[in-house]
């Protein structure tokens, strides 16, 4: 495994991290999902991600068990606020009330007393954002958060709390999550310039579209029994990857891939990990040996002209 800084931070972390979105705490049997996240702690990974959403706090329960088997010191644990945990009118957004609840709720889930990375999940417009950033800056301060990011916001919200943060003396946030993959690569145009200029790294999820970019759909054939594409819930997160001028690309890629040995899903996570502002590719897994398979991604040097076949091939 090889390690990078998150974002500017002095906190190193693994290229591969393990989450949980779709996966533990309903999807995966829970003692498979706990043997999944140890595969990875022995493989090296040790930056974990999960979010009071995903079965409305099953998922944090899982990882916070899992994780229990190892020293605190020894991982970077991430979690999520934003996403309606309750029908009351409060039980949603980035009120400080809501922050505050959820946060020490998570902790409860995790059994911890501290998480190392506490995200919003998404932009909150009923909401101002200092209300929101001193919400966390007072969760830093209390010892329970150790750093802030965003998931999905604009360049102008993400400049906005950077502009701020630095105004009123708070603390930035350090990281951004967001989809990134061969197939959606639209973080390149600004995100990515905007967070070099201001040490935001990218810890970013779906680097295989949802599983696509791992060759085992088929264009006019049903998804594999088992897979998220058969998954009633899970398949309308896939849908979006699954046209046609994509299973194009893909049938490239597999040629390339296959060529320098690599596997298409190794291929799409190095390809990723080309990008010196990404500091980690956010992998989901529902059994070990999917794990064992991407981290071997990690030290792939792609050649410049291998780079730029596949970028012809994308475009």
């Amino acid at each position: 495994m090889q390690y990078r800084h998150l974002g500017t931070t002095g906190v190193k972390v693994s290229e591969i991290s393990l989450g949980s979105w779709l996966t533990y705490g309903g999807y995966v049997e829970d003692q498979n999902a706990i043997n999944t996240i140890h595969k990875a702690y022995e493989l090296g990974i040790n930056f974990f991600d999960t979010a009071n959403v995903y079965r409305r706090g099953e998922a944090e329960k899982v990882v916070g068990k899992a994780l229990k088997d190892f020293p605190r010191e020894s991982y970077v644990l991430a979690t999520k606020v934003f996403w309606p945990m309750g029908d009351g009118v409060n039980d949603r957004g980035l009120s400080r009330k809501h922050v505050i609840e959820q946060c020490n709720a998570s902790l409860k889930r995790l059994g911890l007393d501290y998480v190392d990375l506490y995200y919003a999940h998404r932009y909150d417009p009923e909401t101002p954002l200092e209300e929101t950033l001193r919400a966390f800056d007072d969760l830093i301060n209390q010892g329970k958060v150790l750093y802030v990011g965003v998931s999905e916001w604009t360049p102008a919200q993400i400049a906005e709390a950077i502009h701020i943060a630095d105004k009123k003396l708070l603390d930035r946030i350090v990281v951004n999550q967001p989809v990134y993959n061969m197939l959606n690569r639209y973080i390149e145009k600004e995100i990515i310039p905007l967070s070099e200029a201001h040490g935001i790294g990218q810890v970013v999820f779906s680097p295989l579209a949802q599983g696509v970019l791992t060759g085992k759909y088929k264009k006019g054939a049903p998804a594999p029994a088992g897979s998220r594409g058969a998954d009633p819930e899970a398949s309308q997160m896939i849908a979006r990857y699954m046209k046609d001028e994509f299973f194009e690309r893909i049938d490239q890629l597999e040629g390339v891939a296959k060529e320098l040995g690599l596997t298409l899903a190794q291929l799409a996570i190095a390809w990723i990990l080309r990008q010196k502002n990404v500091s980690s590719a956010l992998i989901g897994a529902s059994r070990p040996e999917q794990v064992e398979e991407n981290v071997k991604a990690v030290g792939v040097t792609l050649t410049q002209d291998v780079l730029e076949r596949i970028e012809e091939i994308l475009a």
